[in-house]
């Protein structure tokens, strides 16, 4: 049996920017061993699963060397897939997934994400992490379910400048970490370093303005954002607040499609 395979850049509208994912539509579940070596040969930030049932179809990603509990790029990809290649005619499309339902639809900005807002908490500047990442931050919040940090930077310049010792940032605990800082160009600016997850920088994390978009909400007094992840590929995002959720709209493209053999 061969089994279909996308990569999909996804919060772009330019091939070789955004961030990459491999995509499998799935007749069933695979064994969970196998799904993660599939991901691990693969070799991108994510690999994302999905097989059809009655009320929508169930997700699951994994990075080369874990599953994740929410990823925002591979879930736009996925979309993106059922979108263009797969004939879905429906304007939303409903994901069931270790984070509950999500609900993805077509709009005029490309594709939005449905997603949970996240519980920040404030945290204390660790010194090992501003060491790590080569730069002292003005600030920490903390979401302790997503096993995430924000830490708040002067100014974009800085946030660019950061050439992170990632050995050194595994070594300060399970959490991620996102820098952010006010843009430019836009209304704020982030990288995301996850060696804890085998993802040292991420070039356009969904996932990650689950937490930065209440965040910058809070601080410049405004629902709708403009972001971008200035990561060396980079990716452009537009970001709203609502009531316990965040929506996240961007682009995508087809980068490659092909199979997979070997499965009976």
């Amino acid at each position: 049996m061969s089994l279909p395979i996308y990569q999909v850049d996804a919060f772009t509208s330019e091939k070789f920017k955004g961030n990459p994912a491999a995509i499998m539509p799935l007749p069933y579940w695979l064994d969970d061993a196998t799904l993660q070596s599939i991901a691990m040969e693969n070799n991108l930030s994510e690999t994302a699963f999905f097989v059809a049932i009655e009320s929508g179809y169930e997700l699951r990603w994994f990075t080369p060397s874990v599953e994740v509990d929410l990823c925002g790029h591979a879930t736009l990809a996925s979309a993106h897939v059922l979108f263009e290649h797969l004939a879905c005619q429906e304007q939303q499309i409903i994901f069931h997934t270790r984070s509950g339902e999500l609900r993805v639809q077509r709009s005029d900005g490309g594709i939005t994400l449905d997603f949970p807002a996240a519980s920040l908490v404030p945290a204390e500047v660790d010194g090992r992490i501003s060491k790590a990442l080569g730069a002292e931050a003005l600030a920490a919040s903390a979401d302790h379910g997503a096993l995430m940090m924000v830490y708040l930077f002067e100014n974009e310049a800085q946030v660019a400048a950061l050439r992170p010792d990632f050995r050194a940032l595994l070594q300060t605990g399970d959490y991620a970490v996102i820098a952010t800082a006010a843009g430019d160009h836009v209304d704020f600016v982030s990288r995301f370093f996850g060696p804890q997850v085998g993802i040292d920088e991420d070039p356009v994390t969904g996932s990650a303005h689950c937490l930065l978009t209440p965040f910058w909400a809070q601080r410049l007094g405004k629902n709708h954002l403009q972001a971008r992840q200035i990561s060396a590929r980079g990716g452009d995002l537009s970001c709203e607040l609502g009531d316990g959720r965040v929506m996240i709209t961007g682009s995508a493209l087809t980068f490659m499609q092909g199979t997979v053999t070997g499965f009976e």
